[in-house]
């Protein structure tokens, strides 16, 4: 437990514009029982390419995010709260080394930003500020909220960007004029933003409102003027939206989109005139999902897709739209591994690129790829420890569904077990993502920690998931606790008649999406389970719908329905329908300021179960956590706590609870004193 809570991962890698540096940002968790409780800090590195030598450049208790290289490649600049800042600030640090300076602070956070292609500017997105009067109101305890309508837009500022290294200024001259940045006055709310490269224009995203629910389906791609804040283009992208870039010659401009309004995810590669347009898409019938791109030159796209349990390092020409691959992930012929990538960054030549990747050996590390490259070069090594930590063996497993689909899934066969094994289905969340065969393991699905201790672990892609195509992440809609969840228990089957897994030692567990198909199998197939740990999950259908921050994504992607309809339907898939049947033991767990599901899914689910009295229920919730937990001690709670679960239930047998208090390491006497 203490390996699994200590886990580093590098992410956000940057490539300088010479090709000669990476930055990224390395994910440090803090120790659980021993720092201060809280999230992960994140520290600013950069490596050489040539030499692979890795320096910290900003590291210790600090949380830095949006790192960038200046055009000139001279700084790096990156967003973070530092030494008294109120919000979230831009900072700069040479590239040669030296200190950080503060280069542009606001009223409000700075969420995102890009600097001009001349370096002179600097445009960012951050909340508008608050009337002083609203201030003075708020400090006299009028603190009441007014649900979903007393926010305040983000907009897009621009800013003149002060010198670095700033001069020494004559004291007797007379002061410039006002050099506050000034706010593009666009109708919604903006949340990122980039430079044309002529510096003429801006690319942003605007939506309605700053809500959740705005932000995963109502926003629209649009070219503003940069100095005006005029629109000049607003593109039809429909639903979901990631990533979107203006080409390197200004020309065109492509994003990560949905294929349409009802498409579950991101994943079409869409490209059109910078002048405005109809989207192409530059992919299409890609069985898989794009993850992230970047422009080689002003007709080419480089990208990387997820497709199956695997991903694609490829490219397209925009115009002919033939493609090449690259490089893919996997096994090479020399012993070697092409990791599961997930981010790429190119030099201005676009001839090397910067990639985070893992493997099922390793977390996220960043490697370099050069245009002539066979393969990627790994450059980091976070967890150097794990050289020395056995691992189990990790692989694909395939096998039919009831009604003839073929799925997939990763499988970690148990260390040292001869014969079938106790499994562990640890089921993705969404359900419109995936898992492919890299790095698994986590607070919330501790994959080589189960494994090595003795499970089988499968984690399965089933219906609904991404990395497959459009059509098949379609495949659940409407049909919630379906077919989806009849694939889970395929699984189990296709496990057990290969001799894999012992099918009366079954345990499942997952979070969010996954934890609604823990309770629903742990309920309506509680005859096939042992042991379920709902994390963040759903139970009832009908409340969830009226009680989720996505109530406009939940319909459009998933239920294909108003939340108040189709009662009958949404009672008949939920698990808190079949609580009666249930022989399964079941822990619960979620953040009580989890607005994504409510906790009173875990409520409900907890009361009925509880009242009946026919399994044994437990229900842990964790104080100020969300949709999933932040703090390193609430991780470690949850890891500890679903796998001496799983241990007491599935591989032990047992029937009765277990006691509620839990070892984090202290010495027998102790923890029996507190138990006491």
């Amino acid at each position: 437990f203490e390996q699994l809570a200590a886990l580093r991962s590098a992410r956000g890698a940057v490539i300088s514009p010479d090709g000669s540096l990476i930055a990224y940002t390395l994910s440090v968790p803090r120790r659980p029982g021993v720092d201060e409780d809280g999230g992960n800090w994140s520290e600013l590195h950069v490596v050489s390419v040539e030499k692979g030598v890795d320096r910290t450049f900003v590291g210790g208790e600090v949380s830095v995010s949006g790192v960038q290289f200046s055009p000139d490649g001279k700084l790096i600049t990156y967003l973070a709260k530092r030494y008294g800042d109120d919000h979230k600030a831009l900072w700069a640090i040479p590239v040669a080394g030296g200190e950080s300076r503060k280069v542009m602070g606001f009223e409000t956070a700075i969420e995102d930003y890009e600097l001009s292609p001349d370096g002179s500017k600097v445009a960012f997105v951050a909340k508008q500020p608050e009337c002083e009067e609203r201030k003075e109101f708020e400090e006299k305890g009028y603190s009441q909220e007014v649900f979903e309508e007393d926010w305040l837009p983000r907009k897009v500022w621009v800013g003149a960007l002060p010198a670095f290294e700033p001069e020494v200024a004559d004291p007797s001259a007379e002061e410039d004029g006002d050099q506050d940045p000034t706010a593009l006055e666009l109708d919604g709310s903006v949340f990122h933003v980039g430079w044309s490269p002529d510096g003429t224009r801006l690319l942003v995203d605007v939506a309605p409102r700053p809500l959740i629910d705005d932000r995963y389906m109502l926003r629209k791609v649009t070219v503003v003027d940069a100095a005006t804040g005029e629109v000049r283009v607003v593109y039809d992208n429909p639903g979901k939206l990631g990533d979107f870039q203006f080409s390197p010659d200004g020309k065109a401009v492509a994003m990560n989109s949905a294929a349409d309004p009802n498409d579950p995810s991101t994943g079409r590669l869409l490209v059109a005139p910078a002048t405005g347009g109809e989207l192409r898409d530059v992919l299409p019938g890609l069985e898989g999902h794009i993850s992230d791109f970047a422009w080689q030159d002003g007709g080419t796209l480089m990208f990387i897709s997820g497709e199956g349990v695997e991903t694609r390092l490829g490219e397209v020409d925009i115009s002919s739209l033939e493609q090449k691959t690259h490089t893919l992930s996997g096994p090479t012929g020399d012993g070697g591994r092409v990791p599961i990538m997930s981010s790429i960054s190119l030099s201005s030549n676009g001839q090397a690129a910067a990639l985070v990747g893992s493997s099922p050996s390793h977390p996220s590390e960043v490697f370099v790829m050069h245009h002539e490259s066979a393969n990627p070069k790994r450059l980091t090594d976070g967890n150097p420890w794990l050289a020395d930590v056995e691992m189990a063996e990790q692989g694909v497993f395939r096998h039919a569904a009831r009604d003839g689909l073929e799925l997939e899934g990763v499988l970690l066969r148990p260390t040292g077990v001869d014969g079938p094994a106790p499994l562990l289905l640890m089921v993705h969340g969404g359900p419109e993502a995936h898992r492919s065969n890299g790095w698994l393991t986590s607070y919330g699905s501790p994959a080589q920690l189960a494994a090595t201790q003795g499970y089988a672990v499968f984690v399965p892609n089933y219906r609904g998931s991404t990395g497959r195509g459009v059509a098949f992440s379609k495949l659940s809609q409407a049909d919630a606790a379906g077919a989806e969840f009849d694939d889970l228990v395929d699984a189990v089957d296709a496990l057990v008649e290969a001799g894999i897994a012992d099918g009366d030692r079954v345990g499942i567990m997952g979070g969010s999406y996954g934890g609604y198909a823990t309770a629903w199998c742990s309920t309506r197939y509680s005859e096939r389970f042992k042991a379920g740990v709902m994390f963040v999950g759903i139970s009832n259908d009908i409340s969830k719908g009226l009680t989720t921050e996505i109530p406009i994504e939940d319909k459009m992607v998933h239920t294909l329905a108003d939340p108040w309809t189709k009662l009958e339907f949404r009672l008949e898939r939920s698990p808190i329908s079949y609580v009666a049947k249930s022989r399964t033991a079941i822990l619960i767990a979620g953040g009580t300021a989890d607005s994504r599901v409510h906790p009173s899914q875990s409520l409900q689910f907890y009361r009925a179960l509880k009242l009946i009295g026919k399994t044994p229920v437990r229900y842990i919730r964790y104080p100020g956590e969300g949709h999933g937990n932040r703090r390193a001690a609430s991780k470690d709670d949850y890891a500890r706590r679903l796998m001496r679960w799983m241990d007491h239930f599935v591989k032990e047998g047992n029937t009765e609870l277990p006691p509620w208090q839990l070892d984090y390491g202290h010495d027998e006497a102790a923890v029996e004193e507190d138990q006491q």
